[in-house]
């Protein structure tokens, strides 16, 4: 039951004799109360007794001074009730509050995944301590694979004899017993023509299309001609026709290396020293005993991956080519640390073979790293490992919770900006004295 800041008294249910008894302030007191929904249990002016209805001027008093006091805008004030409210709506954001979190702990937060029931695991090998900072271990030896780069180098190219003389061909040839101002004896290119020739005393002689001991013969007959039993020595410096087979050679998605002229290499899957093999018994087929040196210049199949979960914002996945000395500190270098949206929650996760039934989760205490230069948790890096860097949860509240506001705040600022037009076009109609502009 709620009292009148007036005079008058607690009132009981409202009673529809004191409308009908012709009480004017009474009426309009209702009235008035009734549109602004304050008669909801209870009545609001007081029943006419038999002792008011015989002086109507003391109730007709009493309703005045409630009326006025209504019409000042002191008529009531709920204390009560407003306390109520005050309390479900501390409850309800409490309630939603608690809602929220949940939900941000089931979706957002993460942590290193487990087996459900060790029990029920496959049987798997002992315990072996991961390689560590300054417990590291050699990888085993690198296979090619794509996308892979690899260098050649050609240590010895000797065409397979007989090997027939071409035009733009480089030869070495040497005579005894020439003219003593005009020797012969250095490098000679075969023309165009297929000639080489051999100074102003001796003249051109063709020896294109021909072996080596062809163009030994032939240059011999033609020097007799001039000399007394010349001796010539001719030996092959450079072939024009070869190409070379020095450079540097993608691995392609096939797994072969394309030398060009000579065609193309399978080498995936084989070591540097199986890919030698493989490339000089290739270069076989068109040179004598050839000789290649091969090394791996571009290490871009064996790679492991930063993944850094991103407070609600999407996940960032970096791939980092691994050289087989890095550890967590060094990978997460490749990042530049750790980012506002990550927290310290870190771990390694480390692919296995299917048959062993398990997951390798290596935790990794960022502050022992960092801050104390602990090395039992800065684990060496293999290849395929995935460092997960979990996110920080005040940073996916507040994104969870800028996610659920945006659309409510655009719509409101919408809705203002359309009612702040619309008034601004009623006051420029008003202004121009026609009345609203529609």
């Amino acid at each position: 039951m709620e009292p009148f800041l007036g005079s008058a008294k607690p009132c009981e249910r409202f009673s529809w004799q004191a409308w009908m008894e012709g009480d004017d302030f009474c009426r309009a007191f209702f009235q008035q109360a009734l549109f602004k929904g304050l008669l909801a249990r209870r009545r609001i002016c007081e029943p006419p007794n038999r002792s008011a209805t015989r002086n109507p001027g003391t109730s007709l008093g009493k309703h005045k001074e409630v009326f006025l006091a209504m019409k000042k805008g002191t008529a009531f004030k709920e204390k009560k009730l407003a306390e109520r409210m005050g309390l479900v709506g501390v409850a309800i954001l409490l309630g939603f509050s608690w809602g929220c979190a949940t939900m941000i702990n089931e979706f957002y937060s993460h942590s290193p995944p487990r087996l459900a029931d060790p029990k029920n695991a496959p049987p798997v090998p002992g315990p072996l301590t991961p390689p560590r900072e300054l417990n590291k271990v050699s990888l085993p030896a690198y296979r090619i694979e794509p996308p892979d780069v690899i260098s050649i180098e050609m240590l010895k190219m000797v065409p397979i004899p007989p090997y027939r003389i071409e035009t733009y061909d480089v030869l070495a040839i040497r005579v005894l017993g020439t003219l003593l101002d005009q020797p012969i004896d250095g490098y000679y290119l075969v023309d165009a023509d297929g000639t080489v020739d051999l100074g102003p005393a001796y003249g051109r002689v063709r020896i294109a299309g021909m072996t080596l001991e062809e163009a030994r013969q032939t240059i011999t007959r033609h020097l007799e001609a001039v000399l007394r039993q010349p001796e010539v020595s001719l030996q092959l410096a450079r072939a024009s026709g070869i190409q070379p087979v020095t450079g540097t050679y993608l691995v392609g998605p096939d797994g072969c290396i394309n030398l060009r002229a000579y065609g193309v290499v399978r080498v995936a899957g084989l070591t540097v020293v199986e890919a030698k093999q493989a490339i000089q018994r290739h270069l076989s087929q068109f040179f004598d005993s050839p000789e290649v040196a091969v090394d791996v210049v571009g290490y871009n199949s064996k790679v492991y991956y930063i993944i850094t979960q991103g407070a609600g914002m999407g996940d960032n996945v970096i791939r980092v080519p691994i050289t087989g000395n890095e550890t967590v500190l060094d990978a997460l270098s490749q990042v530049r640390g750790l980012s506002q949206l990550s927290s310290k929650q870190i771990w390694i996760a480390r692919p296995a073979p299917p048959e062993l039934g398990c997951q390798q989760i290596l935790p990794v205490d960022w502050d022992a790293i960092t801050q104390g230069g602990m090395t039992a948790t800065n684990y060496q890096i293999l290849p395929g490992d995935r460092i997960y860097i979990s996110q920080d949860e005040a940073m996916a509240w507040s994104n969870f919770i800028s996610k659920i506001l945006t659309p409510v705040e655009r719509v409101a600022g919408a809705a203002g900006l359309g009612a702040s037009t619309i008034r601004q076009f009623q006051y420029l109609g008003e202004q121009g004295g026609g009345g609203p502009w529609w």
